[in-house]
């Protein structure tokens, strides 16, 4: 049995971890795109070795690992080095969710969310129906994600400007959870939303079951 993947996704600060955190408390295996980004650049891969030697052993931190902040600085606003980053991460992030999806199926998972933030403007939607967005007024998704990474607003403007437009997101979508409320109304929609699935797809939700709200 190959398992059914969809995809998560939404724009800085939206919300996507909630969503996500809350389908694992349900016991629904969700792959994070984030995670494995790290996970190919971590100490000792051919993927920080390849990034080293394509910008320089700056972007080594004293530990060895990834100075990512001196990364950043290397790419952001610079279209051509971007690009040179990406083609040596994203086929190696490309392998290593083979590889999860495979153990996943292997494991009997009739169903597995794959949570990435850039699956739009990527164009990879068809890949990963139906496609879940989430989404939150501008301003709400900017102080989020100024206290989650300790951005500056500035910083933070342009990232999310960097991003497709929701508009643009919400044209492709199949569901749409919208996170600018309370918590208790976004676990509701993630919950309703992930039981539609299941149905869409006749896989009985009672598998994936609901645990309390504070279980989230």
């Amino acid at each position: 049995m190959s398992s059914h993947v969809f995809g998560l996704t939404g724009g800085t600060g939206a919300g996507k971890t909630t969503v996500a955190t809350r389908w694992r408390a349900r016991n629904l295996p969700v792959v994070d795109a984030d995670v494995l980004a790290r996970d190919v650049v971590a100490p000792g891969t051919e993927g920080l070795a390849a990034i080293a030697k394509e910008f320089g052993a700056e972007v080594l931190a004293t530990s060895g690992g990834l100075d990512r902040s001196v990364l950043a600085r290397l790419v952001f606003g610079d279209p051509s080095a971007r690009k040179r980053l990406e083609a040596i991460t994203h086929p190696l992030v490309a392998i290593t969710l083979t590889q999860n999806l495979e153990q996943l199926s292997a494991a009997g998972e009739p169903l597995v969310c794959y949570e990435e933030p850039m699956l739009v403007e990527t164009g990879r939607c068809e890949e990963f129906r139906p496609l879940v967005v989430v989404t939150a007024p501008e301003d709400v998704q900017v102080v989020r994600a100024m206290r989650r990474d300790g951005s500056d607003e500035a910083h933070v403007w342009s990232r999310l400007h960097s991003q497709a437009p929701l508009e643009r997101k919400l044209h492709v979508a199949d569901h749409v959870i919208d996170n600018g409320g309370s918590l208790a109304d976004t676990i509701d929609r993630a919950d309703a939303i992930l039981d539609r699935i299941c149905r869409d797809l006749g896989i009985d939700p009672a598998r994936y079951p609901r645990p309390p709200m504070d279980a989230a």
